[in-house]
């Protein structure tokens, strides 16, 4: 078998590529703006870490069944990054949310104190990320999508 019939592999990364692909549309549906840097970030809808450690969950008990060692460890896998998607990443967005808003503040503050220019405090601020983890919902239909897309690459490459 080489890399590319590893259905396993494939059905991952094909998750995770169409839930990074398919963030853009939602985003221009829910707010009207074509992001194209969804693709490539992370956090939103739907969670293509969900996707990844489903799909590869499915196409191991496909390919060696639920009982496996294999899939095991993809149930375990996946339990970690989903629990970590919605938990500790998304904790640390929110909390850049709050720290982005006292920068701000604190800038204004500084600006009416000092007299600064508005072009020289947009120099000094550093806006931290805060798209980083995902709401539960966005885990679920990331999980949703990894199992429908681990079936389909399955059932494409022949091991359904």
């Amino acid at each position: 078998m080489t890399i590319f019939e590893n259905v396993p592999l494939v059905a991952s990364i094909v998750a995770i590529l169409f839930a990074q692909f398919v963030k853009v549309p939602i985003r221009l549906m829910v707010s009207r703006k074509i992001e194209w840097g969804l693709m490539f970030s992370t956090g939103g809808m739907p969670s293509s870490h969900s996707a990844a450690v489903t799909a590869l969950m499915t196409t191991l008990a496909i390919e060696h069944g639920i009982e496996s060692p294999y899939f095991a460890i993809a149930v375990v896998f996946g339990i970690i990054v989903m629990f970590d998607a919605t938990g500790v990443r998304r904790q640390a967005g929110e909390q850049a949310a709050v720290l982005n808003k006292l920068v701000t503040d604190f800038q204004e503050f500084v600006e009416h104190a000092k007299g600064l220019t508005a072009s020289e405090q947009a120099e000094k601020q550093k806006h931290l990320k805060e798209l980083l983890g995902h709401k539960p919902m966005e885990v679920f239909f990331g999980a949703v999508t990894g199992i429908i897309i681990g079936f389909l690459m399955a059932f494409l490459m022949g091991s359904l």
